[in-house]
């Protein structure tokens, strides 16, 4: 077998590409499997009145599985193209303190700034909420150890025909998590900068700051 190294041949890379969702999608399934079974023994191991620490075993066994499914399944999503169902007047700034007051009800401060009303841009409402909300956790993930209380700043502005988004207020990273797949967030922050992308947008990281910066609607 020809080494990946060595791999030039477009239509190869493509299949391989092919093959590797299919191979993710598989592992899934076989995920899926593997949770059925553990929620019928946690059943079992409930009526038979076990001690805590087995039920709480079978729990953790249980949530590790969804995990690693719904990581698999965003794995999937990445490696096929985007679809949008675009819609005009998608209001961008709207979007983004909707998403600040979601994640401040699940203990994750975010303080968003804005120095305008709304922000209209031509987008996939759903996709595009996704992409902020997944870059969103993501930077509140990377605050500094022991600071958990201190907000992750947001701030939408305009930039002539573009609408900039900033995350800032985290400790320096190391490396680009918009090309990672290393853990949920960054899993998720890969696909979100995808989808960015493929609305004409980009996206960019400094140590201490995600910025995302799409078109608006003219």
């Amino acid at each position: 077998m020809k080494p990946l190294s060595r791999i030039d041949d477009g239509s190869t890379l493509q299949e391989l590409g092919k093959a590797s969702i299919q191979i993710v999608h598989d592992l899934k399934n076989q995920l899926n499997g593997l949770k059925l079974y553990a929620t019928f023994l946690k059943r079992r191991i409930e009526k038979s009145e076990r001690p805590e620490d087995e039920q709480q075993t079978i729990i953790k066994l249980i949530t590790g599985l969804d995990r690693a499914a719904s990581d698999l399944s965003l794995i999937v999503q990445y490696g096929r193209p985007v679809e949008l169902k675009k819609q005009a007047g998608f209001d961008i700034q709207k979007a983004v303190r909707s998403i600040c007051s979601r994640l401040n009800e699940k203990a994750l401060p975010l303080v968003c700034d804005s120095d305008v009303e709304s922000l209209l841009g031509n987008g996939d409402p759903t996709k595009l909420t996704d992409a902020f909300s997944w870059i969103s956790a993501g930077a509140a993930g990377f605050r500094h150890d022991g600071d958990s209380n201190t907000p992750i700043r947001v701030s939408v502005t305009r930039v002539k025909d573009q609408v900039s988004i900033e995350w800032s207020g985290f400790a320096p990273i190391d490396h680009d998590p918009f090309k990672s797949f290393a853990g949920s967030d960054e899993i998720r922050m890969s696909l979100a900068a995808k989808i960015i992308e493929a609305h004409g947008g980009s996206v960019q990281h400094d140590e201490n700051r995600f910025l995302a910066t799409l078109p608006l609607s003219e």
